[in-house]
């Protein structure tokens, strides 16, 4: 979130000319409009939030964890009851929070969306993971809603500033296009790894009826559809590269950072046999989710240093 709106939003807006009503009359450059402290109020609450949902899922997944990982937190290191105690807080903070910048920045209704990520976030665990692919998309979906939450809080600030201050308001859909394409990456990329997730927790799941992909459809096929979403996940990346972006630092970044593990991790999927080969497939799209999160700060020097027209 801190990288959307520093090394993308105020690296992209700086570059568009704006004259002020009440100033000189020369171009200047756009800056920030969503409060400092706002900002950092929403990545909070999308912490607290978040690691709400981590708390509840342990909560509800005793028993397959014992089977897949061998250890569980929730019922030995904290108590059941602590565990729903730090659910409640987390979440309650979180969507107060959530609340709270809505309705500051004029938008109360946005916080609902803090509501229901909640709720999405306790059902998930405690029903949507058990069904047919529900609770895969659910999780690539709220991963997605992370980078673009930073552009739905921003651009009303900057439209309601600029469309009131300045002589003449830009077209700001680009940085949809921006953030959006984060987003799509993070979606993609979290959706192949659940499902590369779920076949490594294969026996947990099978043994408490659990209707994941891989009990469903078999972990052959559930290795197909992992490895559809990656070819499909490199194949944006060269296609947004070639008609939008088209300079050689972001070829020779996606290249050796993105898709270039990309392609090993269909290469262990395709070989694997063991959970151990799953995990590490697994923890290798954790490191890429990564490396496509630090473009922004390719992209940030391109743009501060004018790398390209």
């Amino acid at each position: 979130m801190v990288m959307m709106r520093y090394f993308i939003i105020e690296p992209l807006i700086s570059k568009v000319p704006v004259t002020l009503s009440e100033g000189s009359g020369e171009p200047t450059s756009m800056v920030l409009q969503f409060p400092l402290i706002s900002f950092v109020i929403l990545v909070l609450s999308t912490i607290f939030i978040t690691a709400g949902g981590y708390v509840i899922n342990d909560y509800f997944d005793i028993k397959t964890d014992l089977i897949n990982r061998g250890e569980v937190i929730v019922g030995t290191k904290v108590p059941r009851r602590m565990a729903m105690m730090w659910h409640s807080i987390l979440n309650i903070l979180g969507v107060a929070g959530g609340l709270y910048i809505s309705w500051k920045a004029g938008y109360i209704w946005m916080g609902i969306l803090f509501v229901i990520v909640s709720g999405l976030l306790y059902f998930y665990s405690a029903s949507y993971k058990r069904q047919f692919l529900v609770g895969n998309l659910i999780v690539a979906f709220l991963t997605a809603m992370v980078p673009l939450l930073v552009i739905l809080y921003e651009w009303p600030a900057l439209y309601q500033f600029y469309s009131a201050n300045a002589a003449f308001l830009p077209g700001l859909s680009f940085l949809f296009y921006w953030v959006g394409g984060f987003a799509l990456f993070a979606f993609l990329t979290t959706l192949a790894r659940e499902v590369i997730k779920d076949i490594e927790d294969f026996e947990g799941d099978l043994a408490y009826g659990r209707n994941t992909m891989p009990v469903v459809m078999g972990i052959t096929a559930s290795k197909i559809v992992a490895i559809s979403l990656i070819i499909i996940t490199i194949s944006l990346l060269y296609f947004v590269w070639y008609f939008f972006i088209n300079d050689k630092i972001t070829l020779i970044y996606i290249s050796a950072a993105i898709v270039l593990p990309l392609l090993y991790i269909i290469f262990q999927l395709a070989i694997s046999k063991t959970r151990r080969q799953l995990h590490h497939a697994s923890r290798m799209m954790k490191l890429i989710m990564l490396a496509g999160i630090l473009y922004s700060v390719v992209v940030k020097v391109i743009i501060t240093w004018n790398l390209v027209g």
